[in-house]
């Protein structure tokens, strides 16, 4: 006679994991990284593309662009890597893994403060990017209509977040997150074929767009910050490969790598040619979000602004679910307050109305793309996980391996360096003009 089963009861820890948004699901399928990494790459950075190649210019370009896209999905291979390293352990989140590569202290030093930043920035970023989006629909559809501010779109936005937000997990917002995906396929694709219709006129120029040396070298800056910005979606990544179930015989990296791999194509189709052809078309006249350059055929510009809209009502809430993950465990697990709906209820809805309120006060797209694309976005996508890599899997001394880390955080820290300066400049400029609110 076989013995009972009998069931564990789960321990205090285990239930809050259970709890909380990253760790509470984990029955995703392969395809759902696929779309979550696009819903979280690809977004408000592809459409500045074109602006960042006019102030760099063909070869420099180029170079970033080609340099990002295989730096980039190197990093991320290392992170998939790095997820189940220690065999019978998860590192479910960035931090976690930045603890385990430089210790408890100085792993949560160095990693938390720069996840924070990326995440909370973007989701900013989203929030003027849906607004604008959603403004540019409006003002395409009826041209002759009462001007509307910018302020109450950014609004309109943020009630769709407040409702979004709501879904407790990654897999909750699966249907939101595809949809997302793909509407950035269908914009981009909108951005470069509209441009290609139009044809290059010929008085076009490809001279960079500054007015003197200085001007130039700035803009050079930003635009570094433009390109880290496109290709930033490593701060998500361990947390999305959370949601995949794992076993010894069948890892989560395989299915995880598969989605990636799948997910790097569709970028591949999104950014390179909305970035090279947006830029042989209009060279130095393209404004910094390449469909507000777009003005014809209008029903087609209005599709893509709304496309846009959607996609980053998706792109917000992959940036916001780890934020909300990190609040609810400091809550719950440090300040020892009991894990209720009405507890994420009023975390959340903080959440939202802080990014709704700075997103409406600062919306400097052009400017903040730059800046936080260099201070924030190139660590944690261009050479923090090399820096781990290095540390935990301690390649050979001059190996291939060692020389190829080495060579993109030499690249990496100098991006994180030179982008926030022209992005900085950038919205001082924007400053001077600006009304609140308007």
């Amino acid at each position: 006679m076989e013995d009972p089963v009998v069931e564990r009861e789960m321990t205090e820890e285990e239930k809050i994991d259970a709890w909380l948004p990253i760790t509470s699901s984990r029955t995703a399928k392969w395809w759902y990284s696929t779309f979550h990494n696009v819903t979280a790459m690809v977004g408000a950075g592809v459409l500045s593309l074109p602006y960042a190649m006019s102030n760099m210019g063909w070869g420099p370009g180029s170079v970033m662009m080609v340099l990002s896209w295989i730096i980039t999905l190197y990093t991320l291979w290392q992170m998939v890597e790095m997820h189940e390293m220690v065999p019978g352990k998860r590192f479910d989140r960035y931090h976690e893994l930045g603890q385990h590569a430089f210790g408890e202290k100085l792993g949560l030093c160095i990693v938390l403060p720069q996840q924070i930043v990326v995440q909370v920035s973007t989701c900013i970023i989203y929030m003027v990017t849906g607004g604008k989006s959603l403004q540019k629909f409006h003002n395409t559809v009826r041209p002759n209509s009462h001007e509307i501010k910018l302020t109450y779109f950014i609004m309109m936005f943020a009630s769709v977040q407040f409702f979004l937000s709501l879904l407790p997990n990654f897999n909750s917002i699966s249907a939101v997150s595809l949809a997302a995906a793909v509407m950035s396929l269908v914009y981009s694709t909108i951005a470069w074929t509209t441009s290609l219709a139009k044809g290059a006129p010929q008085h076009v120029s490809y001279a960079l767009r500054g007015k003197n040396p200085m001007e130039n070298t700035f803009n050079f800056f930003n635009a570094l910050g433009d390109i880290a910005f496109a290709f930033a979606g490593h701060s998500v990544v361990l947390e999305i490969q959370a949601t995949i179930p794992s076993t010894p015989e069948k890892p989560s990296k395989k299915p995880m790598w598969k989605g990636v791999i799948l997910a790097y194509f569709v970028v591949f189709l999104c950014y390179f040619p909305v970035a090279f052809l947006g830029y042989y078309v209009f060279g130095d006249k393209v404004d910094d979000n390449i469909l507000i350059t777009l003005e014809k055929p209008t029903w087609l510009i209005a599709s893509a602004n709304m496309f846009v809209f959607i996609h980053v009502v998706g792109g917000y809430q992959i940036y916001a679910i780890p934020v909300f993950d990190m609040l609810e465990t400091l809550l719950v697990k440090q300040l020892k307050f009991k894990p209720s709906g009405v507890l994420r209820f009023t975390t959340r809805m903080l959440y939202v109305g802080i990014t709704m309120f700075i997103g409406m006060t600062f919306p400097f797209f052009g400017g903040l793309l730059g800046f936080f694309g260099g201070f924030a976005l190139a660590p944690t996508t261009y050479f923090l996980p090399c820096i781990m890599w290095l540390t935990l899997k301690k390649p050979t001394r001059f190996s291939f391996s060692w020389w190829i880390n080495w060579i993109f955080i030499v690249i990496g820290v100098t991006l994180m360096v030179l982008a926030p300066i022209g992005g900085l400049r950038n919205i001082i400029l924007s400053a001077k003009t600006y009304k609140f609110y308007q």
